[in-house]
């Protein structure tokens, strides 16, 4: 997943905070934002800086910023390129920096004291944002821009962000009569704050669910160092002797995949899937009233409904195409699902269960078919994946393919103990970039897997380069006092997915901001950490780096079989979940509810599913009250489906790396030049063409996933 970065952006982003103590006197101190960074490749200097930074330098920044857009607004001159949208993109530099600390930081370190700060600075923020979108003379000057574009040789690259910038504007009400704008910021304050309630309630549910086991003989099944840390938890909650299990995935997942205990599987499932959807973190009424502004929202500006307001800004340009797409690959899922319920059930009724698969069964008996068809128990694989063997992994497949090697940085600074810097450099030892890591999971951090910034790239106007900091979070197994961590098959795929999308931010070369690294259509930002994720389980890079953590002993070649060979095994599931969840994403995009309707949130699911056909052993992969992606924020909204999207242009273009070799210079050469180091410089489309050399079709996915041949 890859966050938003801009800094409209950042005030819909979901905001916790992070755990630094404030400042007692601040007259004896220079606010870090506001003074800039001395530090190496301008790290932000997380160490130094405090609670009591924030607030004015957001004050400072949106003062600063208003400033360069006045001064924008006043020039005399004509206006050019360079004197309105390069000056644009140069703009706001200190809202910027703190914007990207509080925004991006947030996530992983919650705090009362933040979560004050964001109550004050995120509705700041939106407001400027929507008076800087809505200037009559900024979007004037963006118009005669617009307007005379066939008229001046711009390069491709101007070209687009002319028109963007054009799109942007009138997407953000420019168009709007003034009682228009008014109520567009009002609808854009009120959504701000319902993001932050959404992912308050959301954290605080996650965080105060647990199931305590006093009883060993109910752990049966579950891998060792799980209970372990179990067993750490507890004892650090107060409850020495006991186990205490989370719904963070590291815990949840190895109960659902291997608890023989059935009622333990059935209690974390309905925890997981009954999140923030009752008592005080109860997020239906929020949902209800997120729904009511979107739609007012769309209508506001034009649209029919939320889903086409979204989709418009995209590759897929309308919901009809979306839901075309997921329509292609929902028959083929929906058989396999059944395919894999018969599988499981035969196993069920051969040991005398007597119960029919339910959905807190999949996870473990599709464990059970695993074995049983491909005598391959995850467990076996697991020691040869210790985070840090998968973090060479990553770094040797980036090396081979496009040249880069990561040198870490001990002593740079972090904003957690668990964060690891590494200063990455081309073959020519010259600084690419700054990468972070933070892979294991806190109460204070959010749930899932992200990608994200704390300082674009681009080209200055001076010619100067400036590089990006990009930093990868996870949510990925804790290592325990005697055991690394390990990792599963789906924590290896996400750990190789981020980086993806880390990639991306970081060979970037686009010149300017605003179209630099993942700033592009949210339906093609995800095929760079797709992509990414085919090359995890290929036998040439396993050889490089999956080595048991006790022995060095490289993964066998009869292991690397079997893994490929199960490599398509429990598709079905996967698939329909996805398919389900993006299918009832776009279903709430539709909706247009009056004033006073009240949305019933767990019918509507129930009503989406029934007309999908959603098998009863499959659930939405999200549901609701914890569809952060879609209610936490604008990022995926009417979006989610854009995975699938991504998954059909990553299936073809791996398919270009199959046929030449995983490691061809000249196929990673070709992928790096058009899709990694354009950003948003050029249509997508034509981006994935000029690298493929065709337009793809759903075919590669269908074969990717062993729906046809």
């Amino acid at each position: 997943m890859k966050q938003l970065t801009s800094m409209a952006a950042v005030a819909l982003t979901s905001i916790a905070a992070m755990t630094m103590s404030s400042c007692s006197n601040k007259s004896e101190r220079v606010n870090p934002f506001i003074a800039g960074y001395e530090t190496p490749y301008e790290i932000p200097p997380f160490e130094s800086i405090t609670y009591a930074d924030y607030l004015p330098a957001f004050e400072a920044g949106i003062k600063e910023a208003q400033a360069d857009i006045d001064a924008i607004v006043a020039n005399p001159d004509t206006p050019t390129f360079e004197n309105t949208i390069v000056a644009m993109d140069q703009s706001g530099k200190i809202l910027e920096r703190v914007s990207l600390v509080f925004g991006a930081l947030s996530e992983s370190n919650s705090s009362d004291e933040m979560n004050e700060i964001a109550d004050k600075a995120m509705p700041m923020v939106s407001q400027f944002s929507d008076a800087m979108m809505m200037n009559d003379g900024l979007f004037n000057r963006v118009k005669y821009l617009y307007d005379n574009r066939d008229s001046v040789e711009y390069t491709t690259a101007q070209r687009r962000a002319i028109e963007q910038t054009y799109k942007n504007f009138t997407r953000s009400g420019a168009l709007l009569d003034s009682a228009g704008k008014a109520e567009l910021t009002r609808l854009n304050l009120q959504l701000t704050d319902l993001y932050l309630k959404f992912n308050k309630n959301l954290l605080e549910a996650t965080n105060s669910f647990e199931i305590v086991v006093d009883d060993e003989s109910q752990l049966a099944g579950i891998p060792a160092n799980v209970v372990a840390t179990a067993a750490e938890t507890a004892a650090a909650r107060g409850q020495e002797g006991k186990w205490i299990f989370t719904l963070h995935a590291p815990s949840r997942l190895p109960v659902l995949q291997f608890a023989d205990n059935r009622d333990l599987r059935r209690k974390m499932y309905r925890g997981y899937t009954s999140l923030a959807s009752s008592g005080a973190t109860d997020n239906r009424p929020v949902i209800n009233d997120i729904l009511h502004a979107r739609s007012a929202k769309a209508r506001l500006l034009g649209f029919d409904d939320f889903a086409s307001y979204c989709t418009d800004a995209v590759m897929a340009k309308t919901p009809a195409a979306a839901e075309e797409l997921i329509m292609t690959v929902w028959p083929a899922a929906r058989q396999r699902v059944t395919e894999e319920v018969a599988e499981m059930q035969a196993i069920v009724d051969g040991e005398g269960g007597g119960f029919k698969i339910e959905p807190w069964d999949y996870y473990y008996y599709a464990e059970k078919v695993r074995k049983a068809k491909y005598d391959l128990d995850e467990n076996e694989l697991r020691p040869y994946f210790a985070v840090d063997s998968v973090l060479k992994g990553i770094f040797t497949l980036a090396n081979k393919l496009y040249g880069v090697t990561f040198t870490e940085m001990p002593d740079a600074p972090k904003y957690h103990p668990d964060v690891n810097v590494y200063d990455v450099t081309d073959q020519n030892g010259e600084h690419v970039a700054v990468f972070m890591t933070d892979y294991f999971p806190r109460d204070s951090k959010r749930q899932g897997a992200w990608m994200s910034i704390f300082k674009e790239a681009y080209t200055a106007p001076d010619g100067h380069q400036e590089r990006p900091i990009v930093y990868n979070v996870g949510n990925f197994t804790s290592p325990t006092a005697d055991t690394p961590s390990l990792l599963n098959i789906d924590e290896v795929h996400t750990m190789f997915h981020e980086f993806g999308h880390g990639l991306h931010g970081m060979l970037t070369r686009a010149q300017y901001k605003n179209q630099a690294g993942t700033n592009v259509d949210r339906d093609f930002v995800e095929l760079p950490s797709q992509m990414n994720e085919h090359f995890a389980f290929e036998p040439e890079l396993l050889k490089e780096f999956a080595r048991h953590y006790q022995t060095g002993e490289l993964i066998p070649d009869e292991l690397i079989a079997k893994l490929n060979a199960a490599s398509t095994h429990n598709a079905g599931f996967d698939l329909v979940e996805r398919l389900g969840a993006s299918w009832l994403d776009l279903q709430y995009g539709h909706l247009n509810p009056a004033d006073t309707d009240t949305i019933d949130v767990n019918a509507f699911e129930a009503q989406v599913g029934e007309k999908l056909g959603m098998p009863v052993e499959v659930e939405y992969r999200y549901h609701s009250p914890y569809f952060k992606h879609i209610f936490g924020s604008n990022e995926y909204a009417s979006g989610y489906y854009t995975y699938l999207w991504a998954e059909v242009l990553d299936t073809d273009a791996f398919e270009m790396f199959k046929e030449n070799g995983i490691f061809d210079p000249a196929t990673a050469d070709a992928f790096r030049t058009n899709i990694l180091e354009m950003g948003g410089s050029d249509d997508p489309m034509i981006l994935y063409e000029r690298f493929r050399g065709h337009k793809p079709t759903p075919a590669a996915l269908m074969r990717h996933y062993g729906l046809t041949k």
